[in-house]
């Protein structure tokens, strides 16, 4: 028996956009939740570290810990709390930032470049594996329809 998720909400009688915005976030869980999992299992880490590393790793002169926050849409300490497991880990550092003796900027040592670039070339994997199940015109037409999903979104947000 498969268990129950936030799909099993749905009935005939809702809306089918409803039943495909149900569908959606039970897939989305199924996949993150596997991803906490193996994220854990295999590198002793978790799912916002691994985030946090991957802002970094897109900037690697680093990033002020306001944008980090901003970026990972979480709260100012919660990157604190998150940075300094990893600067203890020696897997970021931070730098002051001139002309702001209460700003830093934050950034990926050598070894959390090298430790990175083990997580990423994994997750990718997993993410593929995900969506193995898939044909490839399949996965191109879901991505497509989605941006017209995502464009509708930004277009609703600029006319209110």
């Amino acid at each position: 028996m498969a268990p129950i998720d936030l799909e099993a909400r749905a009935h005939a009688e809702h809306p089918e956009e409803l039943r495909l915005w149900l569908r959606m976030l039970a897939c989305t869980q199924l996949i993150e939740r596997e991803l906490r999992t193996r994220l854990r299992e295999q590198f002793d880490t978790t799912l916002p570290r691994f985030d946090l590393m991957a802002q970094l790793e897109r900037v690697p002169e680093g990033l002020r810990m306001s944008e980090l926050s901003r970026r990972m849409m979480v709260t100012g300490g919660n990157v604190t709390g998150i940075t300094d497991q990893l600067e203890g880990e020696g897997l970021v550092e931070r730098i002051e930032v001139e002309g702001d003796r209460r700003a830093f900027s934050v950034r990926l040592t050598a070894k959390g470049r090298k430790d990175f670039r083990a997580m990423a070339q994994a997750h990718e994997a997993w993410i593929v594996e995900a969506f193995a199940g898939l044909e490839s015109a399949e996965i191109q037409t879901l991505r497509t329809l989605l941006g017209k999903v995502k464009r509708h979104f930004h277009e609703l947000k600029e006319t209110a």
